[in-house]
């Protein structure tokens, strides 16, 4: 069994700023704009090297939203940075109109996402972006699982024409995926094999996946494990072709249930391949305050819900 190495806990959105440093080097079309949350998105490197490609916009998110729609006009290649809550719920019609409806090739960065937000609580969380951003039509959505992922993701985006949505999180996370990566969008990574179950997970969830499947391997239970870093559009492909071997999938996501990775993935099988399938998510409910370690726990988050949801579903095979 293939087993990943965590080189130390990072932060996804350092991941991001990370990134966003290495375009401000090498892709002089590249703006970054912030709606007052610049150290909380790691942009402060971009704005120190680059003050006249940063516009500071303030709490004005669907202003930003719009100044970055009309930045492409001239060729720019605008980044927003807020929180996700901020960078969808509160903007969804500018970024219908002004960015899914016009084409504009605008890339929404969104940090804090899902519980793990923690102790600033449900109002801030969000469980439901990844439904909101899918469902526009022209809208790529990306949701990377740990530091090294997030850089590569967000130099990646900055190379695809249209607008997109990537997601990242506030807490220090498990960085385990190659420093040198090149992402492609829209192509799963298996990173194990498996004869019993399919495990597809995004985000945060895909290090609790690769540690359940070493307590499923100890058990007698072969679990191949999918990041699926691309949720739209989703590498149909993979899925299939783990689930006509294992004959049942396990859905892992910090997201409602509803309108995320586990619907979309349930779509793929019913036309294609029916299958037995857990989720692994929220299940149609607001988070709360608490530290994000009580908080995925509670909410069934973690590589112990997996491993429940595992053992569950190979029994409907």
């Amino acid at each position: 069994m293939k087993t990943y190495t965590n080189t130390g806990n990072k932060d996804t959105r350092s991941g991001f700023g990370a990134g966003l440093t290495e375009l401000g080097k090498t892709n002089e079309n590249v703006v970054a704009l912030c709606a007052d949350l610049i150290g909380s998105l790691k942009m402060d490197d971009f704005k120190a090297n680059h003050p006249e490609r940063f516009f500071q916009v303030g709490i004005a998110e669907a202003n930003m939203i719009g100044i970055a729609a009309g930045m492409t006009i001239g060729g720019k290649i605008p980044f927003t940075g807020t929180f996700a809550n901020f960078s969808t719920g509160r903007v969804y019609d500018q970024i219908r109109q002004s960015v899914a409806y016009s084409d504009k090739n605008v890339k929404i960065c969104a940090s804090h996402a899902g519980l793990t937000l923690g102790e600033d609580g449900a109002t801030h969380q969000i469980l439901e972006d990844i439904g909101l951003m899918k469902m526009l039509p022209g809208m790529t959505v990306i949701n990377t699982c740990d530091y090294n992922q997030t850089k590569a993701a967000t130099i990646a985006i900055a190379k695809h024409h249209g607008p997109v949505y990537l997601r990242f999180g506030r807490p220090k996370v498990a960085n385990f995926t190659s420093e040198n990566q090149i992402f492609e969008i829209g192509k799963a990574l298996k990173l194990t094999e498996g004869t019993d179950v399919t495990i597809v997970a995004t985000g945060h969830l895909v290090w609790e996946a690769l540690e359940a499947s070493k307590v499923l391997h100890e058990k007698g239970i072969s679990a191949e494990v999918i990041n699926i870093h691309t949720i739209k559009p989703l590498d149909d492909k993979a899925i299939l072709d783990s689930v006509s071997k294992t004959g049942c999938i396990v859905t892992a996501e910090e997201h409602n249930y509803l309108g995320g990775l586990g619907e979309s993935v349930a779509r793929v099988l019913s036309q294609h391949k029916p299958t037995p399938q857990e989720f692994v998510a929220t299940k149609d409910t607001f988070g709360e305050s608490g530290t994000p370690e009580q908080l995925m726990e509670k909410y069934g988050l973690n590589s112990n819900a997996i491993i429940k949801a595992v053992e569950i579903v190979t029994k409907r095979k």
